[in-house]
């Protein structure tokens, strides 16, 4: 039985303007310093056994200072990228939609068979995301892992082991919310969400 806990990076400089931020380094704001510092409270007393995260440094800055509070050396994996989206990257839905309309509307209705162009599909990353837990898994069979990482990637993983259709996970898991606490359990290759999107503050040890 491992447990993962999932977090979302804290909140960066293009989360004003509801950029479409996926493989570019996008820095964190004082906000999600301040995000990152209290996942890192959380974490001290948190049980945490090992710390993973998406190579991008929004991430990794959001997992440092949790993996320092509990004496852990944080770990990136490629595989822990936020999902490619191609010509959505860098823009808001209003630029999208001046740029691509058609292209948005698909998208906007199915999101996985009709992602965004030239962007990577999502059952890829969902099914990459998950290679990544099971290795975890394996290496931590007793294990409570913290793994941050991103927004996209995070909600078509969870459909992915939950066995939801991913193109619903716009709809079943509209937000996750920056530096938030989601919690599964995975054991003999099924999994069970046990906490969705919980505030590190409102659930310190």
């Amino acid at each position: 039985m491992t447990d993962f806990i999932l977090v979302r990076h804290g909140e960066t400089i293009w989360h004003a303007e509801n950029r479409y931020a996926g493989r570019t380094d996008v820095p964190l704001t004082e906000h999600g310093r301040a995000q990152a510092a209290a996942l890192a409270t959380w974490a001290a007393g948190a049980g945490l056994t090992a710390v993973r995260s998406s190579p991008l440094s929004r991430a990794r800055l959001t997992a440092a200072p949790a993996a320092a509070a509990c004496g852990l050396i944080p770990r990136v994996d490629e595989r822990l990228y936020e999902v490619d989206f191609g010509q959505g990257e860098g823009l808001t839905r209003d630029e999208m939609r001046a740029r691509f309309p058609e292209r948005l509307a698909a998208f906007l209705a199915d999101p996985v068979d009709d992602h965004l162009p030239g962007g990577e599909h999502p059952r890829h990353a969902a099914a990459r995301a998950a290679d990544c837990l099971a290795d975890i898994a394996r290496e931590q069979p007793h294990g409570r892992v913290l793994l941050v990482a991103h927004s996209t990637l995070l909600r078509v993983l969870l459909c992915h082991l939950l066995d939801i259709p991913l193109a619903g996970y716009r709809r079943v898991f509209p937000e996750l919310r920056n530096g938030a606490l989601t919690e599964i359990r995975v054991e003999h290759g099924r999994t069970a969400l046990l906490t969705f999107n919980a505030p590190a503050t409102s659930a310190l040890h």
